[in-house]
């Protein structure tokens, strides 16, 4: 609920923190005196849209500052500070808890604290899944399942996608996979480095004729006559017997070896080399293909080898997949026919507690002062998925129609009042005899049968065009619905703000300032007889006025009989 309320600099409010209770509070105070600024400031902090009119004559900047304690779901309480600051030229700025946040995000978090309604246009019932939501609640409709439903069947959905979609798209992935296989395999690729010893064959290939010269040049220059073999046997020859010349006789026994071995492979390569065109066309066909390979499949023969890999284990799993697959659609046909009658139940469910939701609000609405006004609820043909919508018509003669377009600003907010008590009413009578079948529970009501939504409501011109009885009427129903959550209400009649467990008085004063005489609201509450002469000031417009005390002494004792 909203515990503390600081407004700075907006319009007639100089600087006023109000502390707020549970239960029901009216804010009161004479026409013009700014009771409705603090509304308009708790329409900021819900993300309304900043004015800079709004800023006080002078100042540079409005501020409006909400703390909020909520029940956490452990049973603890939570806090939260919000604030907007006003310029008066330029872009506001919002804060969560002191983290600097866009005018969206604020509205996200307070509207999900407070209900605004009135002339403001926060009206959380104008919301098609709100009115759907409400009336599963009054009928203890779960939607649940059929939530769930849907969340099997898109993440069926999804897997399928993912195995490869219909039998005809996996059949093409096949045979794409399968082509690209047999293209890896029909090169019969054994050593990944084949491409290296094929380029130096097609190398030798390609100079055969100059490397056969070469190598029996080689050949006769070593084994030759007057060749290197025979200039070491010469050398050999004059180093015998010459102990000093051992070591060096030994050397050149092994270098000519070394030579008649050199010889020997010259003339191999001389005899078994010969130029082969075909040969080397080959070599040149098979270095393409590979070549191929690689742009199509990896930038290396290893990495086209590990590619083809990876092909064969996707057409291994494509082919296990189709077993797979047929299991996964005969669940989605499975959970497709579970919503449908799902979707069914819930529709029947919605009609047969449609007409109850209007009786009991048309009831509500004859003691708000609109004796004749007619509401119902039309549901649509199509089932969970679509909207409920709220008809309304205020007077005799006018053709009910969507809530959202016809109810004016009090209207609206006396549908709002009705509803939350004729809700709250089937709800409270509901967990009190333990009714928790036909269809389900609603899921999201407490145990005590309380309607959800915001634990905070404001009210501003709930009470237009109404007096007398119908004016009592409006504040009992306000302190009914007080018992559930907190309520703020701006009221000018007496009748009502006797109801209210807190009273907040707004009076305008006019003060002397350098820049000459200004207008400064003070919001204050009041208890006991200040209390008394507020209501007596509302009654008759003279709160000094005996007769007008009496009165509101009378109403404050009656009000207080009627809450026992």
């Amino acid at each position: 609920m909203l515990v503390e309320l600081r407004v700075r600099n907006l319009g007639v409010i100089e600087d006023e923190t109000i502390v707020f209770g549970p239960g029901l509070s009216a804010l009161t105070g004479e026409t013009g005196a700014g009771k409705t600024l603090l509304v308009d400031a708790i329409v900021l902090l819900a993300g309304g849209a900043s004015d800079p009119a709004l800023v006080r004559p002078g100042a540079q900047e409005t501020l409006v500052e909400g703390r909020f304690v909520t029940r956490a779901a452990s049973g603890t309480d939570d806090e939260i500070v919000v604030s907007r600051v006003v310029p008066s030229a330029g872009r506001s700025r919002c804060y969560v808890d002191g983290r600097m946040v866009s005018a969206a995000a604020l509205g996200d978090v307070v509207r999900e604290l407070v209900e605004i309604n009135g002339q403001h246009g926060f009206h959380y019932l104008l919301s098609a899944q709100v009115q759907r939501d409400i009336l599963d609640q009054a009928g203890h409709v779960d939607t649940g399942p059929n939530r769930a439903l849907r969340r099997e069947i898109g993440r069926l959905r999804g897997v399928l996608a993912d195995l490869g979609g219909d039998p005809t798209s996996r059949a093409r992935q096949v045979d794409l996979l399968r082509y690209q296989l047999g293209e890896i395999d029909r090169m019969g690729i054994e050593d990944p480095d084949e491409e290296v010893a094929l380029l130096a064959e097609q190398v030798t290939l390609a100079d055969a004729t100059g490397t056969i010269e070469a190598a029996q040049g080689i050949h006769e220059a070593l084994a030759g006559d007057g060749g290197g073999n025979e200039a070491i046997g010469a050398a050999i020859a004059l180093a015998s017997g010459h102990p000093a010349l051992s070591e060096l006789e030994g050397r050149l026994d092994a270098l000519q070896d070394e030579v008649a071995d050199c010889a020997s492979q010259a003339r191999r390569l001389a005899e078994n080399l010969e130029a082969d065109p075909g040969r080397l066309a080959l070599l040149g066909e098979r270095l393409a293909k590979l070549g191929d390979l690689r742009r199509k499949y990896g930038a290396t023969l290893s990495e086209v080898l590990v590619y083809a890999d990876k092909v064969r284990s996707q057409i291994d799993e494509l082919a296990s997949h189709d077993e797979t697959v047929r299991l996964h659609q005969e669940r989605l046909a499975e959970a497709e026919a579970e919503l449908s009658e799902a979707d069914r139940r819930i529709l029947e469910a919605r009609r047969s507690i449609a007409p109850e939701l209007g009786r009991a609000v048309e009831g509500e609405l004859a003691a708000l002062a609109l004796p004749r006004a007619r509401f119902h609820v039309e549901v649509s043909e199509k089932g969970d998925g679509t909207p409920v919508t709220w008809m309304f018509a205020a007077n005799p003669g006018q053709a009910p129609m969507p809530l959202t377009k016809v109810a004016s600003g009090g209207e609206l907010a006396r549908v709002m009042l009705a509803t939350r008590i004729a809700i709250g009413r089937a709800l409270r009578s509901a967990g009190a005899s333990g009714a928790t079948d036909a269809p389900g529970s609603a899921e999201g009501a407490s145990a005590g049968g309380e309607v959800t939504g915001p634990e905070t409501l404001v009210f501003d011109e709930v009470d237009a065009g109404v007096g007398g009885e119908a004016a009592a009427a409006v504040g009992a129903a306000l302190a009914e619905l007080s018992k559930d959550r907190q309520v703020l209400v701006v009221t000018h009649l007496a009748q009502v703000a006797a109801f209210a467990d807190q009273q907040v008085a707004v009076v305008k004063h006019v003060v002397e300032t350098p820049e000459g005489e200004q207008s400064v609201a003070r919001a204050s509450a009041v208890e006991d007889q200040r209390r008394v002469v507020e209501l007596a000031r509302m009654l008759s417009g003279q709160p000094d006025s005996p007769s007008a005390r009496l009165h509101a002494e009378d109403l404050l004792r009656s009000k207080r009989r009627t809450s026992r």
